[in-house]
């Protein structure tokens, strides 16, 4: 799990789907915060969102989140936003909202997979305030949050999981869990993304961005098969050593690949 302090950014914005889309097809490689700011604000399709309230999704959401790594997120997203299902985007909003957020990817891992194995139907915002409460006990916060801010920042992650599918959309005290499963884009765009980050291919199997979708290491050796059935890599396996081939030589590739199906 992510061992980053716990913030409270996501109360700038938990899933923020149809800002992001509108955003990604605004930014343009090279653009900053700013810049990507100033030209939300002039295009007149946040009619309902004030320039300060603006400012803070485009700072404190979309940027922690897209435009890291050189925007290297925002890009590849561009590249596929309109060309994948709009599920798939979802699910990469929901990876690297996590990274940018470790208090959320963690709920998603210890609470949300924990309940979904377990059988429950439903996940209520005492349950996500419990394991606010535990994580500032185990100093995973810079400081010890007031009740207010631990009853809101639970709210957030239930909300923020509702957003992305995992939970549902209704009453927000308790929301029911739903039918989530990876799906093959994501799943190749995340197996590219940390070979391309550096993690060899043994490790990359139990990495943790994994667990977001309730992978363990031998699920996710048996999604990568079925990336390599459909030609995007090929793997060979032997008792616990793994071996892939990488038929992209970099993530662009790799985008345009998807974007075509």
């Amino acid at each position: 799990m992510a061992t980053s302090s716990y913030t409270t950014q996501l109360q700038a914005g938990l899933g923020l789907v149809d800002d992001t889309k509108q955003l990604l097809d605004l930014w343009r490689p090279g653009m900053t915060a700013s810049q990507l700011h100033q030209k939300a604000l002039e295009s007149g399709r946040f009619p309902n969102v004030t320039a300060r309230r603006l400012r803070n999704i485009v700072s404190e959401c979309f940027a922690p989140r897209y435009l890291v790594s050189r925007g290297a997120p925002a890009h590849h997203m561009k590249t596929l936003a309109g060309e994948i299902a709009g599920s798939d985007l979802i699910q990469l909003m929901l990876l690297f909202t996590s990274r940018a957020n470790p208090i959320l990817g963690d709920f998603i891992r210890t609470v949300y997979w924990a309940r979904y194995v377990g059988g429950y139907t439903e996940i209520s915002n005492d349950d996500a305030r419990q394991f606010v409460e535990r994580a500032i006990d185990d100093g995973k916060t810079a400081v010890r949050w007031s009740e207010t801010t631990v009853r809101r920042v639970s709210a957030y992650l239930t909300g923020c999981c509702a957003d992305y599918g995992l939970l549902g959309s209704g009453a927000r005290s308790s929301r029911r869990l739903q039918t989530f499963r990876i799906s093959h884009v994501t799943a190749a765009y995340l197996a590219y993304d940390l070979h391309f980050s550096g993690v060899g291919d043994n490790a990359l199997l139990a990495h943790a961005d994994w667990e977001l979708f309730g992978l363990a290491r031998e699920d996710v050796l048996g999604e990568l098969k079925k990336l390599s059935l459909k030609g995007l890599m090929i793997v060979q396996a032997a008792g616990d050593a793994v071996r892939i081939s990488w038929k992209q030589t970099n993530m662009e590739d790799l985008c345009d690949v998807l974007a075509q199906g």
